[in-house]
């Protein structure tokens, strides 16, 4: 079941005449903050977002949300903003959300267990290619950690292979010696695997190279063109890699099948 990050709401007993009264004039007061939640500080906002989530005001839970998101991006914020959109049926914009809130906490499991469950209800269902299992590998290990954690081991491990390269330079043990030279010799593995994971990690947060399809659906074209033909058919929620974005109006795309296409840009919007 789809519930928004780390907000724990218990439902809310409406029942009766009187207290469906309350909750109209509740969800009334909510849609007219959103309107003002220009004037509203970043945690007022949140305040008013999630208490509309809570009230079932989905349609005021987004608009008060993208507006947090406008003034604050955080991972909590695009994971609660794609699972309103989920409620509101914009499958879309849900998994765009989802995705930006796995760009920024890609070992996020909560984040990924919802992006999966809102691609189930895509039209498209693409069956990527197999990729070489070291490589598959690699962004597992990637997305073990968050990056900041990655930049910690990496600092540490570094930290820690000075101190064995002293104990070994002082030591005169011949064991030692050897005990503090292996180690250091694993720490440096350790300090260069934590700065490749660490880059990685900085390049996939500070690239644009993929979006979603958000319109109800797309011709996929063979040149740039109108009148290019026609390759095949994407509706929205679908993930393209964007090849060549060098034109005004179009694209070139790949999707996980390895097709490849011209789109206009007005289709997707980039994660």
């Amino acid at each position: 079941m789809m519930k928004m990050k780390k907000q724990h709401h218990k439902s809310l007993p409406f029942g009766g005449g009187l207290e469906r009264g309350r909750r109209s004039l509740l969800l009334l007061f909510l849609t007219f903050a959103a309107l003002l939640a220009h004037a509203a500080s970043p945690s007022e906002t949140k305040t008013l977002a999630d208490s509309a989530y809570a009230c079932a005001d989905y349609e005021a839970a987004v608009k008060l949300y993208s507006k947090l998101a406008e003034q604050n991006l955080t991972t909590d914020v695009c994971y609660n903003l794609g699972c309103a959109y989920y409620r509101t049926d914009d499958i879309a914009h849900s998994i765009l959300w989802f995705e930006r809130a796995l760009k920024l906490s890609p070992s996020d499991k909560e984040v990924l267990f919802n992006l999966e469950m809102a691609r189930t209800k895509t039209i498209d269902k693409i069956i990527p290619q197999h990729e070489f299992i070291l490589f598959t590998y690699f962004h597992q290990l990637t997305n073990w950690f968050s990056l900041r954690t990655w930049t910690a081991i990496a600092l540490l491990s570094f930290l820690f292979m000075l101190v064995c390269l002293l104990v070994f330079w002082g030591a005169g043990s011949v064991t030692t010696r050897k005990i503090t030279f292996a180690s250091a010799i694993v720490l440096l593995i350790f300090t260069i695997l934590a700065n490749v994971c660490a880059m990685q990690q900085r390049n996939f947060k500070q690239t644009h190279t993929s979006g979603i399809i958000t319109t109800p659906a797309v011709t996929v074209k063979s040149t740039p063109a109108e009148n290019g033909n026609d390759l095949f058919v994407l509706h929205e929620g679908s993930k393209v890699e964007i090849i060549d974005n060098s034109l005004k109006e179009w694209c070139e795309v790949s999707i996980a099948d390895g097709k490849v296409g011209w789109i206009p840009k007005k289709t997707f919007s980039l994660i």
